[in-house]
């Protein structure tokens, strides 16, 4: 399963297994940032905050969910269903007109378990090709397209 432009889920194959880069949450979704070993390294040596590019081959997952209360102390907010993740890949030469990175949005189907790419009828819309998250990151370009900062450990 790809989204146009050629990014594909199976690239990311494993992301469950990455390292953990940060939290986030609003009301509507719940999410963990994840890395693959070679963003990790990037982060550790100060990217973006030295003002250095990532290099090709970085990769992040963020993967959403919808909030749910915890059953035994409900003032906690926790992961509930599974609404989406969404990847990143760092690829000079395949997206050097979206800054260097690729884009992918992949929802969550609960009922069958299943993965499919997002499309502009999603929530929020996607533009549905590599290219769909560089709008937003365009106002991070001074840190390489990159919103995430790493949790200090």
């Amino acid at each position: 399963m790809s989204v146009p432009g050629g990014l594909s889920f199976s690239e990311f194959r494993g992301y469950e297994d990455w390292q953990l880069v940060s939290l986030s949450h609003s009301d509507k979704l719940v999410a963990v940032i994840l890395a693959n070993p070679s963003m990790i390294n990037a982060y550790r040596a100060g990217i973006p905050g030295n003002g250095k590019p990532f290099p090709d081959g970085a990769k992040m997952a963020k993967i959403h969910w919808n909030p749910a209360k915890q059953e035994f102390f409900p003032e906690t907010t926790v992961p509930g269903t599974q609404h989406d993740v969404d990847f990143m890949v760092k690829d000079g030469k395949r997206f050097a007109d979206s800054g260097g990175w690729g884009y992918a949005v992949f929802e969550y189907d609960s009922a069958s378990g299943t993965f499919s790419a997002g499309t502009q009828d999603s929530q929020p819309p996607q533009a549905n090709d590599a290219k769909c998250g560089f709008a937003c990151h365009t106002i991070v370009e001074k840190r390489d397209y990159v919103f995430t900062e790493y949790g200090r450990r």
